[in-house]
């Protein structure tokens, strides 16, 4: 009994939102007023590994289904997870999973464990455009495709694009932007990539759509960039640079300096939050290994060594709040196909994982910025907004 009171002690302090404790069949009230929520531990969790992380101890617990949620999962973490900032992270204990290595081998490894999972595991909860990423509800009724479309379409009028004009896609994933951007556009492009998965995919598209004169992707590392001689008159990278880690910012904007043309504009959309912070112990563990979420401030602070102008910046943070709630719909529609493919407790991660990040973009622990960059300036860009 006195490890239960421990535990229940300990949850004492995430009091903002009232919630119901369950632990062998007695129940326990954490705030005051009504509980939103029930939490049932069918195994207590030793106190010790809450002070290792929090996120972690409560994630697995999840995960093996030591803990069960009754209600709505996303509601729950919702009222829960705006609390993150008194969550414990014991640095020193969990150096190498918070700082693990970025080198060129471990980086390729670290992508490869999230994005090669399978084709067919993602067909069955993104969007028939396979694009993964946050999407753009332009309307209330948009649906998950007609969204991601928005997206694209926006970021490609960002990039004012002229027919003829060559088109760099830092981290392409399944290739869908620089697919729309050949058609719609008339421009040539190339895609990078450290995912097998994604470039088979890709290249099968480009064989599929008749492009292959105007696209092509390759496994690359951005490191690279440099030695290939390339030049391009627009640069994008949506969702790569989560993956470069805090120590590699200014290479990675010296690697797309190198590429980019002068006068040519570079359009960077990414996860970023208010502060610095080494990310989430449970997501760098079993969702994103190496993963980090980079502050919007020091990004803009970098641009000015590249002769970088900010023209534009841009929040989607409420977008991919609703991105997310969507795929989660998705997978739960599929659950039981996901189950069978991939087993029970991977299917109670992933649930757990994107309705946990719905529920930190709502509580604006996180944010979705895309940044509009100039390299240099005076580039006969219109004086009014062109999107």
């Amino acid at each position: 009994m006195a490890v239960d009171n421990l535990m229940i002690d300990y949850l004492k302090k995430f009091d903002e939102n009232p919630f119901c404790v369950e632990l062998h069949g007695k129940e326990h009230l954490i705030g005051t007023g009504d509980p939103m929520f029930k939490v049932i531990f069918n195994k207590e969790i030793a106190v010790s590994d809450l002070m290792t992380s929090t996120s972690i101890a409560l994630g697995e617990g999840y995960m093996k289904g030591d803990i069960e949620i009754e209600g709505d999962l996303y509601h729950a973490l919702n009222c829960f997870l705006g609390q993150m900032g008194k969550f414990h992270t014991d640095k020193k204990a969990l150096k190498k999973l918070i700082f693990s290595s970025s080198s060129k081998k471990n980086q390729k490894m670290e992508v490869s464990s999230h994005y090669d999972i399978g084709n067919d595991f993602y067909k069955l909860w993104l969007d028939e455009s396979l694009t993964y990423s946050c999407a753009y509800f332009a309307r209330e009724e948009d649906t998950l495709f007609e969204a991601q479309n928005n997206k694209i379409e926006r970021i490609l009028k960002k990039l004012y694009l002229k027919p003829g004009m060559s088109l760099l896609d830092i981290g392409c994933g399944w290739g869908s932007l620089l697919i729309q951007a050949a058609k719609e556009y008339g421009i040539t492009g190339k895609g990078i990539t450290l995912s097998q998965e994604q470039y088979q995919g890709f290249k099968q598209k480009i064989e599929e759509e008749g492009l292959t004169d105007k696209l092509s992707v390759e496994i690359l590392d951005y490191r690279d960039l440099p030695k290939q001689e390339w030049t391009f008159d627009r640069v994008v990278s949506v969702g790569m640079i989560e993956h470069v880690g805090r120590d590699n910012y200014n290479q990675f904007l010296s690697c797309v300096n190198s590429v980019l043309k002068p006068q040519g504009l570079f359009l960077l959309h990414y996860i970023s939050a208010l502060k610095e912070y080494p990310g989430d112990a449970w997501i760098k563990k079993y969702i994103f290994p190496g993963g980090m979420v980079p502050s919007l401030r020091e990004i803009i602070n970098l641009c000015s060594d590249y002769n970088f102008y900010t023209l534009d910046v841009e929040s989607l943070r409420r977008h991919y709040n609703r991105t997310l709630l969507c795929w989660d719909r998705n997978f739960n529609e599929h659950r039981a196909e996901i189950e069978k493919m991939m087993g029970l407790e991977f299917t109670r991660m992933w649930d757990l994982y994107l309705c946990a990040c719905a529920a930190t973009f709502n509580n604006g622990i996180i944010d979705l910025h895309q940044v509009l960059i100039s390299k240099g300036v005076n580039n006969q860009l219109p004086m009014t907004r062109w999107y």
